[in-house]
């Protein structure tokens, strides 16, 4: 990987919650090279929002931040002011839920041009720029779009705004936050074609966050796994799917229905997610591993360097090529 465009190291983050701290990241570290993609994967209640909003700036009021989170080279956490707009400008996200993020009483031309006007493009200008990313978007007809409201366009016609509306501000980073979940599965797979062929035509680099590890594998270079708050696998997309490293992993692995064998039942990682901020001393997945000992209830490993990726396991290199997907997920 080139020097990284994104690069976030030992990230923590704790939120006020009924009068008292909560932690919801407590060790994330992970890196995006330009024009790279990297994966972020885990259950819901992980942090992978979290992850991508304290990229953004887009934390709750009150939240905490411990670590370093640098763009650029450029430390994002002292961002004000015209910098941080500046830096915002770079770095767009693409929501989960188009409707909750356009204004439904406001016509699709001005959620998409005003970005631009603020900027200070002059109004054809603005809906010239606007027509032609809902044109790379897959959306043809923009100048009638621009009249429309979001009530008008389908689910995929939305999502696609979106995207174009991350477009429009010439980002270099895109942050997808499980952008596909709400749309049908052709139309996931229409808009995720759109995304990574953007993408690779400009150089963008991209943090897609999924709950799914085959989608990953298919559009990421690299794939993190996270769990309570803190990554546990970082690994090319092409061997982690096949060869995880860590039992969470391979337990996700496990969980996914498949097309070309029949099973009796679904294989599903045993016991519950645990928060951030309810996760023992030791290791966070300890309590649902079918290969967890003493010590792993006793100490926190660290995320290291193995095999070409990184892993937080102490029994890492023992259990190397041994994890079986189907007792791991406790099927």
């Amino acid at each position: 990987m080139s020097a990284p465009l994104l690069e976030v190291a030992d990230l923590a983050v704790t939120l006020p919650v009924e009068g008292e701290r909560r932690t919801v990241l407590h060790d994330v570290s992970l890196a995006i090279g330009p024009g790279e993609a990297l994966g972020l994967v885990g259950e819901s209640g992980s942090g992978k929002s979290m992850t991508a909003r304290a990229v953004a700036r887009l934390l709750p009021g009150g939240a905490a931040v411990t670590g370093s989170i640098r763009f650029d080279g450029t430390d994002v956490t002292a961002l004000r002011g015209g910098e941080l707009r500046a830096y915002r400008r770079s770095v767009a996200m693409v929501f989960q839920d188009p409707r909750a993020h356009v204004n439904p009483v406001r016509r699709i031309g001005d959620f998409l041009t005003e970005g631009l006007r603020l900027r200070g493009v002059a109004r054809a200008e603005a809906a010239r720029r606007a027509v032609a990313a809902l044109a790379d978007v897959g959306i043809p007809d923009g100048e009638r779009r621009l009249r429309q409201y979001p009530h008008e366009l389908s689910g995929g016609q939305r999502q696609r705004v979106m995207i174009a509306a991350a477009l429009l501000a010439e980002p270099r980073l895109v942050l997808a936050d499980e952008p596909t979940t709400a749309l049908d599965v052709t139309t996931q797979s229409e808009v995720m074609a759109i995304i990574d062929e953007l993408r690779r035509e400009r150089g963008l680099a991209l943090l897609f966050i999924t709950h799914d590890l085959d989608l990953a594998a298919a559009v990421c270079d690299r794939i993190a796994v996270m769990y309570a708050g803190a990554i546990v696998e970082e690994r090319a997309a092409a061997v982690l799917h096949d060869d995880p490293l860590h039992p969470y992993s391979a337990a996700l692995a496990a969980a996914r229905p498949a097309v070309d064998r029949t099973l009796p039942r679904l294989a599903a990682v045993r016991g519950r997610l645990v928060s951030a901020f309810e996760a023992p001393a030791g290791c966070a997945f300890a309590p649902r591993c079918a290969h967890a000992q003493d010590r792993c209830a006793a100490e926190l490993p660290p995320l290291r360097p193995l095999d070409g990726g990184a892993v937080r396991c102490a029994r890492a290199e023992e259990l190397r090529g041994r994890l079986a997907p189907q007792e791991v997920a406790g099927g």
